[in-house]
């Protein structure tokens, strides 16, 4: 494999800069400069301010709501594409709306695979983002797609707390794989809760499947969004008798009232990483920076080198 002796560029949507800087200064360069105009309404206009016709650039932006930063990650695309760059990477830390991967009743929107869509058409020849909700979300692309783990950040972190007769649990029947997964690399037992809803964000009921006294249990996710789940299942696998229960998750949205429902749980810690930004300060919550692992990749898949060494699920 080449090394590619052009340097690429590497900018930032508005509301992902603060990883972005981390990203660049792991990678060993700095931010581009773009400039966001905006009009009296609203509306607003990303600008290149420097030359970048020919070349690699990187887009650093989640896609979290509001939809202002997924449409300013498009609009940023479509600018580069316009202005001749070679390769157009969007980098989507968090790739929001991914939870929208199916039709689960009728007259529903597919929204992940409308969204993918949008990515392709304004222009991206190449996607690099971390835990999907789903992993088949990879298949609404028409072009490659760098689906990085988190298990490779928090991985070590487990392994580092030395906890005697471990156990990792998924919070819900859809994350089973992924904990799974987690369970054969630590050598450790499983628990799965199932959970049922009455809608969106609202449970009606939850069991444990599996045995956890005694046990130090470890709850894998995705994502926290309420932390309602999470701490109903904190609460769960402590009343049937775990010694401890903390919690991982790639994606911290924490919405509503989940600081308040973390801080009132079981939950001995919530571990996150920075995909999605301005997560406040709490006493329970431990943020692991995920700025290594794409400035890694990032510079791997601009030499043309392989990156199978930075998936270990």
């Amino acid at each position: 494999m080449g090394t590619n002796n052009t340097q690429p560029k590497i900018f930032a949507c508005t509301n992902s800069r603060v990883l972005a800087e981390k990203i660049t200064k792991s990678f060993g360069t700095k931010l581009g400069n773009i400039i966001i105009s905006k009009y009296s309404d609203g509306e607003f206009q990303p600008s290149y301010e420097e030359s970048i016709r020919g070349t690699r650039i990187f887009i650093i932006g989640s896609t979290n709501p509001s939809s202002e930063n997924l449409m300013e990650l498009l609009l940023m695309v479509d600018a580069a594409k316009r202005a001749s760059a070679r390769h157009i990477t969007a980098v989507i830390p968090y790739f929001g709306w991914a939870r929208q991967d199916r039709k689960d009743k009728p007259r529903v929107p597919i929204a992940a695979k409308m969204i993918a869509g949008m990515i392709e058409s304004a222009g991206a020849t190449r996607v690099m983002t971390m835990d999907l909700h789903a992993d088949q979300i990879q298949g609404f692309f028409q072009i490659p797609v760098d689906h990085l783990y988190a298990s490779t950040i928090f991985m070590p972190y487990i392994q580092e707390l030395k906890l005697d007769n471990l156990c990792i649990a998924s919070p819900d029947m859809g994350g089973s794989k992924r904990a799974y997964a987690y369970a054969k690399a630590l050598n450790s037992d499983v628990v799965v809760c199932y959970k049922q809803r009455k809608k969106a964000n609202v449970i009606s009921h939850m069991e444990l499947i599996g045995d956890v006294i005694g046990k130090n249990v470890v709850l894998i996710d995705d994502m926290v969004d309420t932390a309602g789940t999470l701490a109903k299942a904190g609460d769960l696998i402590i009343e049937r008798g775990a010694k401890s229960v903390r919690a991982v998750c790639t994606h911290a949205i924490l919405s509503g009232k989940a600081y308040e429902k973390i801080e009132k749980s079981k939950l001995l810690e919530l571990i996150v990483t920075d995909t999605v930004p301005k997560i406040k300060s709490n006493s329970k919550i431990k943020v692991l920076s995920c700025a290594d692992l794409f400035a890694d990749v990032m510079h791997n898949v601009h030499n043309n080198e392989s990156i199978s060494s930075k998936f270990i699920m």
